[in-house]
Formats: structure tokens, sequence, C-alpha cells
């Protein structure tokens, strides 16, 4: 078993270490982004410019950071985001994170890219999973995917919407970035892919490409269809969040794709609170994008999430500790999101709110934001 070195304390640690480990192309995979990175950048940056309001002497008898979610009685807000091919990082891939997650008590979203099938994750996994589903161009290969979820045991469907096409990430083709031979989306095996007709000097966007994305309607059909809570994931305007809780998804993911889509989109922090007023808390909210510390849990929470989703980190603790890593990981937030807890006076989750946060502006004189 790897030994994660002690002066690993933080998420920022597992990062500079796994920089130091992955070969250049899978670390330029994991931790690129689209284009300039701009909106990558602003993911961190934003909750970091967000500022805490500290409290005292408040009752915290039975603080706790339980919570239920989607049937699901949890012990804390993290939740894995789903990322595609776990072994880039480390040999035992999906099974390693899954172990991890189980120890630290929260549920991982496995990735219809992962390079592993869902019923051999769903088999060996000790804790709650949710299944990320890419529609594909066939319903019927999106419904067998669906089936294949529900039947191994996977508690809700995570519906990625903000990717039907690739982002442009410099720093991948720079690096010369190939799957290793071997490793495969094997959950997509004998599924048809979408028919472009390529042309010489022209990216595939309008060759075909879109002609066979989903759209409103068939999330829809897929909401109807499902089995399971459906979550959709990738929304970042009020509208869409309304639109999606009226086809009747069971929740949202706040998410620009980690950056890793579309660049200079705004960050996770300045789209969720606008989001979370527009829903009302008619379904849940879950945020990513950048949250690197318990402080900016606490921040999401306050500004209307009910959880959040950990992405990059997840493959960074994977690449230094295997499941201890990802394990070690999760209970570091966890950590620092009850020590942020305990000194803002928020004994459970539901006390998140507003008050939480120092006003922004406000020491200048300007209107608070949040």
């Amino acid at each position: 078993m790897a030994q994660i070195p002690p002066d690993v304390v933080s998420l920022a640690d597992y990062a500079r270490h796994a920089a130091l480990i992955l070969p250049e192309d899978r670390r330029a995979y994991i931790d690129g982004a689209a284009a300039d990175g701009l909106t990558q950048q602003a993911n961190a940056s934003a909750w970091q410019a967000i500022r805490l309001s500290g409290r005292v002497l408040r009752d915290m008898r039975g603080a706790s950071t339980a919570l239920e979610l989607l049937g699901l009685r949890l012990a804390h807000p993290l939740i894995l985001a789903p990322v595609a091919f776990h072994a880039l990082a480390h040999p035992d891939g999906e099974h390693a994170t899954a172990l991890g997650a189980a120890a630290a008590e929260a549920v991982m979203t496995v990735s219809t890219e992962a390079g592993l099938s869902l019923e051999e994750i769903a088999s060996r996994a000790q804790g709650p999973l949710w299944f990320q589903l890419y529609m594909q161009p066939r319903r019927a290969d999106t419904l067998q995917l669906m089936r294949r979820a529900e039947a191994a045991g996977y508690r809700a469907l995570v519906v990625t919407l903000d990717a039907p096409v690739n982002g442009f990430r410099n720093a991948e083709v720079r690096a010369g970035f190939r799957l290793p031979e071997g490793l495969r989306a094997v959950n997509l095996d004998g599924m048809k892919r979408a028919e472009i007709l390529a042309k010489p000097g022209r990216a595939v966007t309008f060759l075909g490409l879109l002609d066979q994305a989903p759209r409103w309607e068939d999330l829809h059909w897929l909401i109807t269809e499902s089995r399971l809570p459906v979550l959709v994931k990738g929304i970042m305007t009020p509208e869409d969040a309304v639109v999606a809780a009226e086809a009747g998804a069971a929740g949202i993911v706040v998410s620009n794709h980690g950056g890793r889509v579309l660049d200079t989109l705004p960050a996770t922090a300045e789209a969720l609170p606008r989001i979370a007023t527009a829903l009302g808390g008619r379904i849940p909210v879950i945020c990513d994008g950048g949250l690197r510390r318990g402080t900016d849990v606490l921040k999401a929470l306050a500004l209307g999430a009910t959880a959040v989703m950990i992405g990059r980190p997840q493959l960074h603790a994977l690449s230094l500790g295997g499941a201890a890593g990802v394990a070690h990981m999760l209970s570091i937030l966890r950590a620092e999101l009850e020590v942020a807890m305990a000194l803002t006076g928020v004994a459970q989750l539901s006390q998140a709110d507003a008050g939480v946060l120092w006003p922004r502006g406000a020491s200048q004189g300007s209107d608070p934001t949040f």
C-alpha cells in the first residue's frame, strides 16, 4: 500500500505531489482546461474571494455534517464528481476510488467513460454509487445504460448536458495525450457513435455532430423512463435550472465542467446563488468547480447548495495513495468543514445561509453581493 507523505495535509498538497509523479501527458489531461483556462482559474479564485463571518458563543451541541439527499442518509455533503479513466492515476482505477469513497462515507459518481464496466465497479463497491450518464445518439443505447445502472444497484443518475462537443483543451494537445493501450470507455462498447462528415480545416461541431446532440425533449423522455432519481449536471443559468426542474429533474448540479469545455464561463460560485434563488428550494442543488477547502464547502452551502462535488482532487489523491489517498483527501475536507462550521456557529448544515458570509464589498461601503 502506498504511503502518503507526512507533508500532505491539504488538497493543494495532493495536487503538488501528483504533478511530480504523473507523466506530463496524463497531468495535462487531468489538470487541463479549455483554451486559456480562465474559467478553471475563476472557479478557485471566486471561492477564495468570498469571506466568512466568524461567530462566537453559539450553541454547537449536537453539531453534525449529516444530511438527507435523494433517499440517502449521508454523513457529510461531499460527493465524488464523475471523472473519466481513473486508471490514468492508479492501476486499480475506479475500484480504488470506490473503496476510498466508502471508507470516507462518501457517494461516488461513476462516469460513463470509466475504464471499468459499471457492473464490475458496483460489484466490489462498499458504499452508495451514482451513475453519470451521457445521452447517446440512439435512445436505445441511452436506455440500455440506464437499465444497466438500475440493475447494478446505482442509487441515482447524473445526466451531464454541458458537453455536446469537446472544448479545445490546448494543454492536452501540446502534451500529445492519448489513452494508454487497453484503456477505453468500456461501457460504450458496441454503441453507435455520432456520425460526422469531416472536412479539411473544419472543426466537427457544425458538420453533423450537433444534429444528434440531445435536446430538452430527450431529457424529458429520459426522466420519464428512469426508475432512479435523475440529476441534471452542467446547469449555469437560472433559466435552465427552472426548465430542468419543470422537466422532472430530482436535482441539479451547478457546473461548468471544471472549465474543461467552454472557457470564459463564470465561476460556479457566481452562478450558484442566482440558480438557488430561482429554484427556491424546489429540488436539491449540488455545486462543483474549484472547491479545495472545507471553507469553500461551507460557502457553497451558504450560497444555496445542498451538497458539493469534488472532481480533480480525487485523481490527485488516487495517484499518490490509491484508495487510502482518496479516503484521506475526503477526511481532510470533512475536518476542515467541521472547523469552519464551529467557528461560524453553524451546528447543522441547514443553518448555513447568507448570514454565514461577510457581505461582499461591505468594507468599501458598496452593496453586498450575497
